[in-house]
């Protein structure tokens, strides 16, 4: 009985501790060397616990049975020195890492044995988070898609988050940890996919009525998939100008993938700053 649940996860895909970017590799190394240091004091007390419980059981004649019994320094010690230990090491892992994996912070190492050559350029996305959809625009490739968002391997990427209406997060599990999109705000999150495949993205965050579907595709392709998806998108023959945009942003459920070949200048500015689109002069 004690293997079953383990049988049973072992069909589960446990994409948090094996994902396939840098950034999310780091995260799930924190996570399990966290677990680890908490399980130093967790597993002795429970076992104790148990030995504590069977041995001065009441049955047992043999045990010592000390009434007036109160203090113990070298018992003191180890109980209060532990714990202490523990929690200066968890402190200094969380303080290194947190900086370390800063979302904000530009990446410099595509993965834990490679830095980021410096003639290669961070991919620029600007992420908007609509009811309930994604909108994923390329400024630099003047290009747009709905639901999909796509990225060369071992290319750093910046993205631009905020939403249109409501709080959301946008979360690739096998890329990096999730980020909130705020309405009239933008946060950034720093990333890089070290292996092509296509991934799930989700929102993280409960939003209304349609959150359940709103759901996308992340695509780690080569150098060359990248261009020919940019290509391939560019031909869809659609803009996304003030008026597109409008009808998008209207509350919609489980939307397929849209593509638009050409934007509308300034969009995401004015979906940033509340004003639009189009947003006055």
């Amino acid at each position: 009985m004690c293997v079953l649940p383990a049988f049973l996860l072992a069909g589960c895909n446990m994409v948090l501790l094996h994902p396939s970017g840098a950034v999310a590799a780091q995260q799930g190394h924190l996570i399990v060397a966290s677990t680890v240091l908490m399980l130093l004091i967790v597993v002795p007390v429970i076992a104790l616990t148990g030995i504590f419980a069977w041995r001065y059981r009441h049955s047992n004649s043999e045990a010592t049975y000390a009434p007036d019994w109160d203090h113990s320094t070298q018992l003191e010690l180890v109980i209060w020195a532990a714990p202490l230990l523990i929690i200066i090491a968890l402190g200094a892992l969380t303080w290194i890492s947190s900086h370390t994996l800063d979302p904000y912070r530009p990446l410099r190492h595509v993965d834990a044995s490679r830095s980021i050559p410096a003639a290669v350029k961070p991919l620029t996305i600007e992420v908007v988070a609509l009811d309930w959809k994604w909108l994923f625009i390329y400024p630099e490739q003047g290009i747009a898609v709905v639901n999909e968002v796509a990225a060369p391997v071992d290319v750093p990427i910046n993205f631009k988050i905020t939403a249109s209406s409501v709080m959301n997060s946008f979360f690739v599990p096998a890329l990096a940890g999730q980020i909130y999109a705020m309405p009239g705000m933008q946060t950034q999150l720093n990333a890089v996919i070290n292996r092509p495949g296509d991934y799930e993205g989700f929102s993280a965050n409960y939003s209304g009525a349609g959150f359940s579907g709103m759901h996308f595709k992340f695509r780690g392709l080569s150098a060359a998939g990248f261009d020919e998806w940019v290509k391939s998108t560019r031909s869809a023959g659609r803009k996304l100008d003030n008026d597109n945009y409008l009808q998008l942003a209207k509350p919609s459920e489980r939307d397929p993938i849209r593509r638009y070949s050409q934007v509308a200048s300034g969009l995401y500015d004015a979906i940033l700053s509340q004003c639009g689109p189009p947003c006055p002069n």
